[in-house]
C-alpha cells in the first residue's frame, strides 16, 4: 500500500519538530561547534588587493593604435585567466626571490598565532602529508624545481582575480596569513602580468617575422620560376606579335566569308546559264533566245547585217531573177554572216563555260582560304589561352609576393605595441586586519545552517518514515477506526502489564478504560462476547493489550475468560503467574478433558494458558475441539479474550479469527509500517474475519502530531490509587 502524506499544517510542522527536537538540538550543536571551532582555529589571512584597468588596444593599423574597442567579453575572461597563468605566477616567485625568502614571510606570520591556531595548522599539515604519500606522483618535481613548483602552486591556490562590475577595472587579490606578502604579491602580479603580455607579445612577432622571411623567399623562388616560364613560352611561339595577328585574324575572317558568298552567287549563276545552254544544245534559234548570248555586241553587230543582207536580197528579187549575178553574190554573203553568227555563238558559249569554270575555282579557293583562316585563330586562341593562365600565375606570385613584403616591413614597424593598454590604478596596501575567517558572518550562518538544517533533517526523516504514528492519519489510510492509542511507559516501577493494576487513576490505565469502551461500542446491537487480538508482526504490544484489556473487561464487573491462543511464543502465564502445565496445547492434543481454565488473582478473570509449546501448532488449531470449547466457554463467561500468533509470520490468527465475532488489531507506534498492517489487514479480511479497528500501542505521544493531545494522559496522574490490590499470581 503507497504511503501517501497528507497536506501538512502548522501544527503538523510544529509537532515535527518538537517530535526530533534532540535530533535538531544535536545537529545544530554539531554545526554550530565545527563552525566555532573552524572559525578561531583557522589561521587569520590577510589580503591585499591591487587594482589594474585593462583596455584592448588595435594594433592592426599604424593610425589606429592606442584606441580603445567596445567591451569583449571573450577578450576580458581570456585576461583574467592569463593574469592567474603558471607564466605570471612564476615571474612573480622570480621578482620577488620567493624560493628562498617564501618560508621567512611564512615565518613571520606564524608568531601570532594562538595555540589553538597552531594545533589545526599542525592537524591539516598532518593531513596533506599523508595525502600526499597516498597519492604521490610518480612524475613530481624534485629538488629546487620541485620547490619552485610547490611554491607557485600555494600562490596560485590563493591568487584570486575579479572584475568589478561595469568597468574595465581588475582587482587582484593575494591571500596570506602575512599582511606584507599579501601587499607584495598582489602589486608584482599586476607588473609581472604586464611584462608577461610584452614578452608575449614579442615572441609572437619574431615568429611572425621568422615565418614571414621564409614564405616571402618561398614567394620569391616560386615568382621567378613562373616569369621564366612565361618567357620561354613567349619565345617558342612568337607571342611578341601574336596581340596583332589576334587583332588581324578577325578581320580577314569577315572579309574572306563575305568574298565567298560572292563567289558562291557567282558560280550559282553561271551553273544556271551552263545548264541552260547545255539543254538548248545546238538549236542556234534557242541559243539566241538567252539573254547572256544575245547581249554580246559582236553578235548583235552580225545579226545587223544579216537583217540588212536579207532587205536586200527582198529589195533585189523585186527586181532581178534569182541568178542573177547580183542575187547571188548576196545571198552568198548571206550564208557568210549566217556562219559567222553560229560560230559568234560558239564562242560566247566557250567564254561562259570557262567563265563558270573561273566563277568555282574562285570559289573553292576562297573556301579553303577561309578553313585556313579559322584553324589559324583557334590555334591562336590556345597559344593566347596558354599565355594567359601562364601571365595570371606569374601576377598572383607577384602580388602574393608584395603582399607579404609589405607585412614584413609593417610587422618590424608595428611589432613592438602592445594589444593590451593596462594601467596600474591603485596600489595594494599593507591590510591591517585579516579579511578571513569572517567570524561574525561564520557564527551566523554557523547558527542559519545548524537551525535549519536540524529541521529540514527532520522533516526528511519523517516524511520517509513510513510507520504508524498518527492516530488520524492512521485512521485515513487504513481505513479502520482507532480504538485507543497507548502512551510509551519509560521508567516504569511495574511491568506494563501491572500497571492497569497498580495505577488504576493513570493515563494508561484510563487508555485502556477507554479501549474497553471502543470495544463495547463497536456492535450496533450488543457489545462482542468473543474477542480476538493480533498484530501484524511480533513485538508490537498484542499480549500486554490482551492482559489489560482483560484486566479492564473484569474490573467492569463481567466474567472474562482470556485465552492464550499463541502457541508458539506463549506469555501470559507468565504475566499472571499462574502454572502452564495444563492448558489449550493439551486440551486440543487430548491430553487432557475440559478442566483447563484457572483462576488468577484478579477478581472476575480467568484463563487458559497455551499449555505446553507443541510441534504442530496449526495442526491442533485446525482441531474440531477448538470450536466447541470456545462455545461452551461461551456460555460461563460474558466475554472472551484471545491473544493469538502475529499474522504475517504464521498462519495461526487466520484460523482463530474464524471462531470469534471481532479482531482487533495491534501495531507498535513508530515500529509497524502501513505497508505491514494494510497486508496484515487484507489476510484477516481475505479469511472472513471482523475487525473492529486498530490499536496503536506503545506510542510516544511527545514526539507524535497527537502531542495537542498529551494533557489528557497526564490528567489525574498525580492522584494515589489507595485502594488495595492483589498481585497476580496471589489469592485475593
Amino acid at each position: 500500500m503507497p504511503f501517501q502524506k497528507t497536506d501538512l499544517h502548522l501544527l503538523d510542522l510544529i509537532a515535527t519538530v518538537r517530535k526530533y527536537r534532540r535530533l535538531v538540538l544535536s545537529f545544530f550543536l554539531v554545526v554550530f561547534g565545527l563552525v566555532v571551532l573552524f572559525t578561531y582555529a583557522s589561521t587569520p589571512l590577510y589580503e591585499g588587493a591591487a587594482k589594474v584597468l585593462i583596455e584592448k588596444g588595435e594594433a592592426d593599423e599604424l593610425a589606429a593604435r592606442g584606441r580603445s574597442s567596445s567591451f569583449d567579453p571573450v577578450f576580458y575572461e581570456t585576461q583574467l585567466q592569463l593574469i592567474r597563468s603558471r607564466a605570471v605566477v612564476e615571474r612573480v616567485v622570480d621578482m620577488l626571490n620567493l624560493e628562498k625568502d617564501y618560508e621567512q614571510y611564512l615565518e613571520s606570520a606564524s608568531n601570532r598565532r594562538t595555540v589553538l591556531q597552531f594545533a589545526w595548522q599542525l592537524l591539516g599539515d598532518m593531513t596533506d602529508g599523508v595525502r600526499k604519500m597516498l597519492f604521490r606522483k610518480e612524475d613530481s618535481p624534485a629538488g629546487e624545481n620541485g620547490r619552485k613548483a610547490s611554491i607557485v602552486e600555494k600562490i596560485t591556490e590563493n591568487l584570486l582575480v575579479r572584475p568589478v562590475e561595469g568597468t574595465r577595472l581588475v582587482t587582484i587579490n593575494f591571500l596570506s596569513p602575512n599582511p606584507e606578502l599579501a601587499a607584495l604579491v598582489a602589486n608584482t602580479t599586476a607588473r609581472a602580468y604586464i611584462e608577461e603580455t610584452l614578452q608575449l607579445k614579442m615572441d609572437a612577432t619574431r615568429r611572425s617575422l621568422e615565418w614571414m622571411g621564409r614564405k616571402a623567399e618561398d614567394e620569391a623562388q616560386k615568382l621567378k620560376a613562373a616569369e621564366q616560364a612565361l618567357q620561354d613560352y613567349m619565345k617558342a611561339n612568337d607571342i611578341v606579335t601574336m596581340e596583332d595577328r589576334i587583332a588581324v585574324v578577325p578581320e580577314q575572317l569577315s572579309e574572306i566569308n563575305l568574298q565567298l558568298l560572292r563567289a558562291e552567287t557567282r558560280r550559282k549563276e553561271m551553273e544556271i546559264l551552263v545548264n541552260k545552254i547545255g539543254r538548248a544544245g545546238r538549236n542556234y534559234q534557242k541559243l539566241e533566245t538567252i539573254s547572256a548570248i544575245t547581249s554580246d555586241l559582236a553578235l548583235q553587230s552580225l545579226r545587223s547585217q544579216i537583217v540588212e543582207t536579207e532587205k536586200s536580197i527582198m529589195e533585189l528579187s523585186n527586181k532581178f531573177g534569182s541568178k542573177h549575178p547580183l542575187m547571188v553574190k548576196t545571198r552568198g554573203d548571206l550564208q557568210v554572216l549566217e556562219r559567222k553568227k553560229r560560230q559568234e555563238i560558239d564562242r560566247i558559249i566557250d567564254s561562259l563555260r570557262n567563265e563558270y569554270e573561273l566563277a568555282l575555282s574562285n570559289e573553292q579557293t576562297l573556301r579553303s582560304k577561309l578553313t585556313g583562316s579559322k584553324s589559324e585563330a583557334i590555334g591562336l586562341n590556345e597559344k593566347f589561352i596558354q599565355y594567359g593562365a601562364l601571365k595570371r600565375v606569374v601576377d598572383t606570385n607577384r602580388q602574393l609576393y608584395d603582399a607579404l613584403m609589405l607585412k614584413l616591413k609593417e610587422q618590424s614597424i608595428t611589432g613592438e605595441t602592445n594589444p593590451v593598454n593596462l594601467w596600474i590604478v591603485e596600489q595594494a596596501a599593507v591590510p591591517k586586519i585579516p579579511s578571513k575567517p569572517w567570524k561574525k558572518g561564520n557564527l551566523i550562518l554557523g547558527l542559519a545552517i545548524g537551525l535549519i538544517g536540524g529541521i529540514v533533517l527532520a522533516f526528511l526523516i519523517d516524511y520517509f518514515d513510513n510507520t504508524i504514528k498518527d492516530p488520524e492519519q492512521a485512521e485515513s489510510i487504513l481505513g479502520l477506526p482507532i480504538l485507543g492509542v497507548m502512551a510509551k511507559r519509560r521508567n516504569l516501577k511495574y511491568d506494563v502489564e501491572e500497571t492497569v493494576l497498580r495505577e488504576p487513576h493513570s493515563s494508561f490505565a484510563e487508555s485502556y478504560r477507554g479501549l474497553r469502551t471502543a470495544v463495547f461500542l463497536s456492535f450496533a446491537d450488543q457489545a462482542p462476547r468473543r474477542i480476538l487480538l493480533t498484530s501484524a508482526g511480533v513485538g508490537e504490544g498484542k499480549t500486554t493489550t490482551s492482559v489489560n484489556l482483560a484486566i479492564t473487561l473484569a474490573q467492569s464487573e463481567k466474567r472474562v475468560l482470556l485465552v492464550d491462543g499463541d502457541l508458539r511464543k506463549p506469555r501470559i502465564h507468565h504475566v499472571l503467574k499462574v502454572p502452564n502445565t495444563r492448558g489449550l496445547s493439551n486440551y486440543l492434543a487430548g491430553a487432557v478433558d475440559g478442566h483447563i481454565v484457572q483462576k488468577t488473582a484478579i477478581k472476575n478473570l480467568f484463563v487458559i494458558t497455551a499449555g505446553p509449546i507443541p510441534p504442530n501448532p496449526s495442526e491442533l488449531l485446525i482441531s474440531s475441539k477448538l470450536p466447541g470449547l470456545i462455545d461452551s466457554m461461551s456460555s460461563e463467561f460474558d466475554v472472551i479474550v484471545c491473544d493469538s500468533p502475529p499474522v504475517l509470520p504464521v498462519s495461526d490468527a487466520r484460523l482463530l479469527c474464524r471462531l470469534f465475532e471481532g479482531v482487533i488489531m495491534v501495531a507498535a507506534g513508530g515500529k509497524t509500517s502501513y505497508e505491514f498492517a494494510d497486508r496484515a489487514l487484507r489476510i484477516l479480511k481475505d479469511s472472513g474475519a471482523r475487525v473492529l479497528g486498530l490499536v496503536i500501542n506503545a506510542l510516544e505521544i511527545e514526539k507524535s502530531s497527537y502531542y495537542h493531545h498529551s494533557y489528557y494522559h497526564h490528567y489525574g496522574s498525580d492522584k494515589k490509587d489507595k485502594t488495595p490490590v492483589a498481585e497476580p499470581g496471589k489469592s485475593s
